[in-house]
Protein backbone atom coordinates (compact mmCIF):
# COMPACT_ATOMS: atom_id res chain seq x y z
CA UNK A 1 0.00 0.00 0.00
CA UNK A 2 2.94 2.69 0.88
CA UNK A 3 4.45 1.86 -2.71
CA UNK A 4 1.34 3.15 -4.15
CA UNK A 5 0.79 6.11 -1.95
CA UNK A 6 4.45 7.76 -2.44
CA UNK A 7 3.89 7.94 -6.26
CA UNK A 8 0.70 9.01 -6.01
CA UNK A 9 1.67 11.67 -3.60
CA UNK A 10 4.32 12.91 -6.28
CA UNK A 11 1.84 12.98 -9.24
CA UNK A 12 -0.55 14.97 -7.04
CA UNK A 13 2.31 17.12 -6.47
CA UNK A 14 3.38 17.14 -9.71
CA UNK A 15 0.24 18.35 -11.33
CA UNK A 16 -0.85 21.04 -8.95
CA UNK A 17 2.55 22.56 -8.82
CA UNK A 18 2.01 22.99 -12.40
CA UNK A 19 -1.23 24.02 -12.64
CA UNK A 20 -0.92 26.48 -10.01
CA UNK A 21 2.27 27.85 -10.85
CA UNK A 22 3.05 27.12 -14.25
CA UNK A 23 2.47 29.10 -17.16
CA UNK A 24 -0.32 27.99 -19.25
CA UNK A 25 -0.78 27.65 -22.90
CA UNK A 26 -3.39 30.74 -22.91
CA UNK A 27 -0.54 32.61 -21.39
CA UNK A 28 1.47 31.81 -24.06
CA UNK A 29 -1.58 32.77 -26.73
CA UNK A 30 -1.97 36.09 -24.86
CA UNK A 31 1.64 37.22 -24.69
CA UNK A 32 2.00 36.16 -28.25
CA UNK A 33 -1.23 38.47 -29.37
CA UNK A 34 0.76 41.47 -26.88
CA UNK A 35 3.54 41.37 -29.51
CA UNK A 36 1.16 41.06 -32.55
CA UNK A 37 -0.74 44.08 -31.71
CA UNK A 38 2.48 45.84 -31.18
CA UNK A 39 3.41 45.74 -34.68
CA UNK A 40 -0.13 45.02 -36.06
CA UNK A 41 -1.39 48.21 -34.79
CA UNK A 42 1.41 49.99 -36.81
CA UNK A 43 0.57 47.85 -39.99
CA UNK A 44 -3.45 48.82 -40.23
CA UNK A 45 -3.26 52.17 -38.12
CA UNK A 46 -5.09 51.28 -34.64
CA UNK A 47 -3.73 53.17 -31.92
CA UNK A 48 -6.14 51.41 -29.41
CA UNK A 49 -4.46 48.18 -30.69
CA UNK A 50 -1.58 49.32 -29.46
CA UNK A 51 -2.86 50.52 -26.41
CA UNK A 52 -4.01 47.44 -25.37
CA UNK A 53 -0.85 45.85 -25.85
CA UNK A 54 1.32 48.38 -23.88
CA UNK A 55 1.25 49.24 -19.95
CA UNK A 56 1.13 52.72 -19.41
CA UNK A 57 4.91 53.16 -18.28
CA UNK A 58 6.34 51.19 -21.08
CA UNK A 59 9.93 52.31 -22.33
CA UNK A 60 11.09 51.62 -25.90
CA UNK A 61 14.74 52.19 -26.49
CA UNK A 62 17.28 52.19 -28.88
CA UNK A 63 20.76 53.06 -29.75
CA UNK A 64 21.46 56.32 -32.27
CA UNK A 65 23.96 58.45 -33.50
CA UNK A 66 23.64 61.99 -33.02
CA UNK A 67 24.57 63.52 -36.67
CA UNK A 68 26.33 66.36 -35.35
CA UNK A 69 28.75 64.56 -33.02
CA UNK A 70 29.09 61.09 -34.18
CA UNK A 71 28.21 60.00 -30.84
CA UNK A 72 25.48 56.71 -29.56
CA UNK A 73 23.22 57.36 -27.33
CA UNK A 74 20.05 55.69 -26.11
CA UNK A 75 16.97 57.29 -27.54
CA UNK A 76 13.62 56.77 -25.66
CA UNK A 77 10.06 56.53 -26.91
CA UNK A 78 6.73 56.27 -24.21
CA UNK A 79 3.87 54.69 -24.30
CA UNK A 80 2.05 58.00 -25.40
CA UNK A 81 4.30 58.31 -28.33
CA UNK A 82 3.60 54.39 -29.55
CA UNK A 83 -0.17 55.30 -29.30
CA UNK A 84 0.29 58.44 -31.61
CA UNK A 85 2.47 56.42 -33.72
CA UNK A 86 -0.27 53.47 -34.19
CA UNK A 87 -2.56 56.61 -35.28
CA UNK A 88 -0.77 57.97 -38.04
CA UNK A 89 2.38 55.97 -39.27
CA UNK A 90 1.29 54.05 -41.70
CA UNK A 91 -1.96 56.29 -42.88
CA UNK A 92 -0.92 56.07 -46.28
CA UNK A 93 -0.07 52.30 -46.07
CA UNK A 94 3.41 52.85 -47.75
CA UNK A 95 5.06 51.45 -44.78
CA UNK A 96 5.34 48.05 -44.41
CA UNK A 97 5.29 45.53 -47.34
CA UNK A 98 1.88 43.87 -48.39
CA UNK A 99 2.45 41.10 -46.12
CA UNK A 100 4.38 42.56 -43.48
CA UNK A 101 6.90 39.94 -41.32
CA UNK A 102 6.12 39.12 -38.04
CA UNK A 103 8.18 36.51 -36.23
CA UNK A 104 6.77 36.27 -32.65
CA UNK A 105 9.80 34.25 -30.69
CA UNK A 106 9.04 33.21 -27.13
CA UNK A 107 12.32 33.70 -25.38
CA UNK A 108 11.34 32.73 -21.63
CA UNK A 109 7.95 32.15 -20.25
CA UNK A 110 7.41 32.37 -16.29
CA UNK A 111 4.35 32.28 -14.34
CA UNK A 112 4.09 36.61 -14.85
CA UNK A 113 6.75 37.53 -16.68
CA UNK A 114 8.26 36.68 -20.21
CA UNK A 115 11.01 37.94 -22.68
CA UNK A 116 10.01 37.98 -26.55
CA UNK A 117 11.71 38.60 -30.25
CA UNK A 118 9.56 40.32 -32.32
CA UNK A 119 11.38 39.90 -35.97
CA UNK A 120 8.90 42.63 -38.38
CA UNK A 121 10.57 43.22 -41.63
CA UNK A 122 13.02 45.96 -40.95
CA UNK A 123 13.17 45.79 -36.79
CA UNK A 124 14.29 43.21 -34.49
CA UNK A 125 12.47 43.59 -31.18
CA UNK A 126 12.99 42.63 -27.96
CA UNK A 127 10.08 42.61 -25.25
CA UNK A 128 9.30 42.01 -21.40
CA UNK A 129 5.89 41.62 -21.05
CA UNK A 130 4.42 41.32 -17.56
CA UNK A 131 0.60 39.74 -16.67
CA UNK A 132 -1.04 42.58 -14.49
CA UNK A 133 -4.60 41.47 -12.89
CA UNK A 134 -4.38 39.01 -15.93
CA UNK A 135 -3.61 40.49 -18.45
CA UNK A 136 -0.71 40.34 -20.38
CA UNK A 137 1.39 44.32 -21.02
CA UNK A 138 4.44 45.02 -22.81
CA UNK A 139 6.58 47.17 -20.44
CA UNK A 140 9.86 47.43 -21.98
CA UNK A 141 10.88 47.36 -25.70
CA UNK A 142 14.73 47.25 -26.78
CA UNK A 143 15.08 47.24 -30.57
CA UNK A 144 16.94 48.15 -33.35
CA UNK A 145 16.87 48.65 -37.18
CA UNK A 146 18.54 44.91 -38.64
CA UNK A 147 20.30 47.05 -41.01
CA UNK A 148 22.44 49.19 -37.57
CA UNK A 149 23.58 51.98 -40.23
CA UNK A 150 20.14 53.05 -40.39
CA UNK A 151 20.29 54.11 -37.11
Amino acid sequence: MMNIKLPLLGLVLFLTGNTVFGQTKQDSLQIRQAALDYIESQHKPNPLQMERALHPRMVKRTFWKDKATGKDYVRETTTESMILLAESYNKNGDKFPSSPKKEVILLDVSERTASVKLVADEWIDYMHIVKLNGNWKIVNVLWQFNDTKQH
